[in-house]
């Protein structure tokens, strides 16, 4: 592989989630990098404090979104994510991922352009692998 995801973000408040997920990428060496937010207001604030200080490295290049968290859930961060976005300056992927298979937010989550697809839990190793490694294609 000629070039390794820099950095990519989880926002999700399932911590057994969390750290499968960390072990995946450190074992597969998926990606340099990897933040984490237990919700999206805490996330949100993130990225709104990077807009004053534009450093392209501390951008994730993939964001994985959890949709039922406490204090912001996953669509009121992608609410103010989506107006803030154009405004980083680097593409971002984003995908959702939940325990939700409710059709609805399926349907809601494929309809809002800024998000790539929608996982739902648990995401295998497989279905890592794919996407980072569709990521720095």
């Amino acid at each position: 592989m000629s070039h390794k995801i820099g950095l990519a973000c989880i926002i999700d408040d399932d911590n057994m989630y969390v750290n499968l997920v960390k072990r995946i990428v450190e074992a597969k060496n998926l990606c340099k990098n990897l933040m984490v937010f237990q919700n999206g207001k805490d996330a949100l604030n993130y990225f709104e404090a990077i807009l004053t200080n534009l450093n392209k490295r501390t951008i994730p290049e993939i964001i994985f979104l959890d949709l039922n968290m406490p204090v912001m859930d996953g669509w009121e961060f992608l609410d103010n994510f989506t107006k803030i976005k154009n405004k980083l300056g680097k593409t971002i992927t984003l995908y959702i991922v939940s325990s939700s298979i409710n059709p609805v937010d399926i349907e809601r989550a494929k309809s809002i352009n800024t998000v790539k697809d929608y996982l739902i839990k648990p995401v295998t190793i497989e279905d890592l692998e794919t996407i980072f490694l569709k990521q720095t294609l």
